[in-house]
């Protein structure tokens, strides 16, 4: 199944069109609250913002199953990214990434870009994935892959995708 035909819902519960998002390059993130990489939502939000515009948009799902670094609701997940980091960008249902119950975008996401070794799981928290206009995953960065090499990368996808 295409990532774009996938249901999702809302921090609020409500329907998401994933579909809405065809023609945009995204990245879909498992998020927590508190965990060492949660100042990692700043620097999502800043590529947001200065790339928005070239039809860019990042994706977040709370998680909890790391370490249950995420145990509040995604309503209580999205105040908090919100008041804390400036975040503007679609905040999602909770979700699990691995095992039973696992979300099948994320189970789609995983077996278009397998981790490290052709590994299925995701391994922690701010796991992304860099997904084209055509909903084709590009890449998987690990938690630990922000900054340049992630700029780099969405404006390579960014540039290659408008030549489509």
């Amino acid at each position: 199944m295409a990532i774009h035909e996938h249901e999702c819902r809302t921090f609020r519960g409500e329907p998401f069109n994933l579909r809405a998002l065809q023609g945009q390059v995204l990245l879909i993130v498992n998020v927590a609250s508190r965990c060492g990489y949660t100042p990692q939502l700043g620097e999502l939000e800043r590529l947001y913002r200065s790339h928005r515009d070239r039809g860019f948009t990042v994706l977040a799902f709370p998680c909890n199953q790391f370490a249950r670094q995420s145990p509040e609701t995604a309503l209580d997940f999205c105040a908090f990214s919100s008041s804390q980091y400036g975040v503007t960008f679609p905040v999602m249902e909770k979700v699990k990434v691995n095992g039973r119950g696992a979300h099948p975008l994320f189970v789609e996401l995983k077996r278009q870009a397998p981790g490290v070794m052709g590994t299925g799981m995701v391994k922690w928290n701010f796991t992304k994935f860099l997904v084209a206009r055509d909903g084709r995953v590009l890449q998987r960065f690990s938690p630990r892959e922000s900054g340049p090499e992630l700029e780099r990368a969405l404006e390579q996808a960014l540039d290659e995708d408008f030549r489509l």
